[in-house]
């Protein structure tokens, strides 16, 4: 069936990111807007309280952070921890499944990271046949 999430022969759903009612699209979103993957990665280094999360995805306001984590938090790949003193404590960290994706994830930041070299100098090139500065 076009266009919508098929059964595969081993009778399991296959998800198709590609088809606009797939629920594997709005994950796809979570896991690699702009946030969501700089907080996946930090939080792959360890648990971390809200504020601490927010000095390490340096340019994150505070209401898209949360907004972000309960996203992710929906999606099953960060858990919040709340504990009950005074004054409140919230930590976060990644599930098995958020392991999985922030190590994925990481290997992308890494090799983005590895290439800025030849990146910078295709902007150049690009901006000098553009005329833009």
């Amino acid at each position: 069936m076009s266009g919508s999430i098929q059964e595969s022969a081993g009778g399991e759903c296959g998800f198709d990111v590609f088809v606009r009612a797939c629920p594997s699209r709005g994950t796809l979103e979570h896991v690699t807007g702009r946030w969501g993957g700089l907080a996946l990665g930090a939080l792959y280094e360890g648990s971390l309280r809200f504020n601490e999360l927010r000095r390490r995805v340096d340019g994150v306001s505070e209401k898209m952070l949360s907004q972000t984590l309960q996203a992710l938090e929906r999606d099953g790949l960060v858990h919040r921890e709340a504990q009950p003193v005074n004054p409140p404590r919230v930590d976060y960290r990644l599930t098995d499944l958020g392991r999985r994706v922030a190590e994925r994830l990481l290997a992308l930041i890494h090799c983005v990271e590895g290439e800025m070299d030849e990146v910078l100098a295709a902007r150049s090139r690009y901006d000098e046949t553009r005329g833009a500065r």
